[in-house]
C-alpha cells in the first residue's frame, strides 16, 4: 500500500479538488452535482498521470531515484500501465456523466497527460503541456458546472446562447489561464529537481509568482470598485426618474425634473423636423430648457465629453479580506522555497521548490473562487491545505 501512495504521491492529490470549485465559481454558480463528477474524473485523470509518468519514467529514475516504486521493484511496470489505463477510463467515464461538454474537455484532458508523459516531458514543449493540462482541469469544472444551465440558454435562442457563450470565456478563461501560468512555472522548476544546478529559472518563476498574485488580488478588487447603483451603461433609475426622452410627438409632453425633489414639468413637444440645439457644456455649467408657457428657463445639468462621475472609494469588505488572505498564503506558500532554489540551486531545494509550487496551487484556487465571488468554496479549498501538509510529511508530492 506504501509503495502505491508513492506512485500515486497521494499528498498532491489535494491539489485536485480546487480546479473544478474554481471553474464552478468563474460560471456564476455554486458546486453542484456536475461539478462532483468533475472533481471525481480530475482525480482520476490525475492519479493516471502520476502512473503513467513514473512507467515512462522507470529507465530514468533507475539512476537517478532508485528509491522510486517501480525501480525498487515494489510496484511493477505492467501493473503501473494497467492502472493509468483504467484510472483513465475511469474518468472518461465520470465527466460523461457531466454531459457532452464536459466529456469532449475530459477527451482533451486525457490526451494532453498522456501526450506529456510519452512524449513532451522532456522537450521544450513539456511545461506547456503541463500548463495546457491544468487549465483544461479549471474548464471541465466549469463546463460541467454549467451543463445545465448551457442547454437552458441554447433552447431559449440564439441571443441567449450568444451570450452565454461570452460569458463562459469572460468568466473560466482568466482564471484557467492563472492556473496554467502557475503550473508552467513549477513544471520549469522540476526539470532541474534530480540534477539541479538552475538559479535563473526559479528567479523567473519567482518573478512569475509575484506578478500572479498581484494580478488576482488586483483584478478582484477593481470587480467590486464602482459607483453605487452602476453596472457599465445600466443604472437602476430612482423614484421620479425616467429614461431617454422619445422623439416629441404632437400632443404628447416631456418631463424634465426639475430643482425641487420629485418636482416635474411639463416640456412642449418639438414637432415634426424640430431639434433643439443643444451646446457641449462641462461638468459645472448649465443648458437651459424652457418650461411651457412661462419663459421660465430651467438649468438642466449636463456633462462634457471626457467628464466622468467621481468613482465613491471602495470598502473593505469580507470578500476582500479573504481574498487577501488567499492571495498571501498563495505566495507565502510557493515564495520562500523558490528563493532559496534561486540562492541554492542543490537537488533537495529545488524538490522542495517544486513541492511548494504543489501545494501553493490550493491557496491559489481559492483566491480565484473568491476573486469570481465564491468565497465559500474559497474557503472549502483551503480547509486542504492542512491535510496536505500533514500528507507531505509520509509522501513526498514529487
Amino acid at each position: 500500500m506504501r509503495a502505491w501512495s508513492e506512485l500515486f504521491r497521494v499528498s498532491a492529490l489535494f491539489s485536485v479538488p480546487g480546479d473544478a470549485l474554481a471553474g464552478a465559481a468563474a460560471v456564476g454558480r455554486g458546486p453542484g452535482r456536475g461539478t462532483a463528477f468533475a472533481v471525481g474524473a480530475s482525480l482520476c485523470l490525475y492519479e493516471a498521470g502520476m502512473a503513467l509518468n513514473d512507467w515512462a519514467d522507470r529507465e530514468e529514475d533507475a539512476v537517478d531515484r532508485p528509491h522510486r516504486p517501480i525501480p525498487s521493484g515494489r510496484v511493477s511496470p505492467a501493473a503501473a500501465l494497467g492502472a493509468a489505463g483504467v484510472l483513465t477510463a475511469a474518468g472518461l467515464a465520470l465527466a460523461a456523466r457531466a454531459g457532452r461538454p464536459a466529456l469532449a474537455v475530459a477527451t482533451g484532458l486525457a490526451a494532453t497527460v498522456w501526450a506529456y508523459d510519452l512524449r513532451l516531458k522532456h522537450t521544450k514543449a513539456g511545461p506547456a503541456a503541463m500548463a495546457a493540462a491544468r487549465s483544461l482541469d479549471l474548464l471541465l469544472g466549469a463546463t460541467a458546472t454549467a451543463a445545465g444551465s448551457g442547454t437552458a440558454a441554447t433552447a431559449r435562442g440564439g441571443a441567449d446562447n450568444v451570450a452565454a457563450r461570452i460569458a463562459f470565456v469572460r468568466g473560466p478563461l482568466p482564471a484557467a489561464l492563472a492556473l496554467g501560468a502557475h503550473t508552467y512555472g513549477v513544471t520549469a522548476v522540476s526539470r532541474h529537481e534530480a540534477q539541479g544546478g538552475s538559479t535563473a529559472v526559479p528567479l523567473a518563476v519567482l518573478a512569475t509568482t509575484a506578478a500572479l498574485g498581484t494580478a488576482v488580488l488586483t483584478a478582484g478588487r477593481a470587480g467590486r470598485t464602482g459607483t453605487p447603483g452602476e453596472h457599465g451603461a445600466a443604472r437602476t433609475k430612482g423614484p421620479g426618474e425616467h429614461g431617454p426622452a422619445r422623439a416629441g410627438v404632437p400632443g404628447e409632453h416631456q418631463l424634465v425634473r426639475t430643482q425641487g425633489p420629485g418636482a416635474q414639468r411639463a416640456v412642449p413637444p418639438q414637432g415634426p423636423g424640430e431639434h433643439r440645439p443643444v451646446r457641449a457644456q462641462g461638468l459645472r455649467e448649465h443648458r437651459a430648457v424652457q418650461a411651457g408657457g412661462s419663459g421660465e428657463r430651467l438649468p438642466v445639468p449636463t456633462r462634457g465629453p471626457g467628464e466622468h462621475r467621481p468613482t465613491r472609494p471602495h470598502h473593505l469588505t469580507p470578500a476582500d479580506l479573504l481574498l487577501t488572505a488567499f492571495t498571501g498564503a498563495y505566495l507565502r506558500t510557493a515564495g520562500p522555497p523558490l528563493l532559496r532554489a534561486a540562492l541554492n540551486p542543490s537537488p533537495p531545494l529545488t524538490q522542495r521548490a517544486v513541492g511548494g509550487g504543489i501545494r501553493a496551487m490550493i491557496p491559489l484556487q481559492a483566491a480565484l473562487a473568491a476573486r469570481n465571488g465564491a468565497p465559500g468554496s474559497g474557503l472549502a479549498v483551503m480547509a486542504l491545505v492542512p491535510l496536505a501538509r500533514a500528507l507531505a510529511r509520509k509522501v513526498s508530492p514529487t
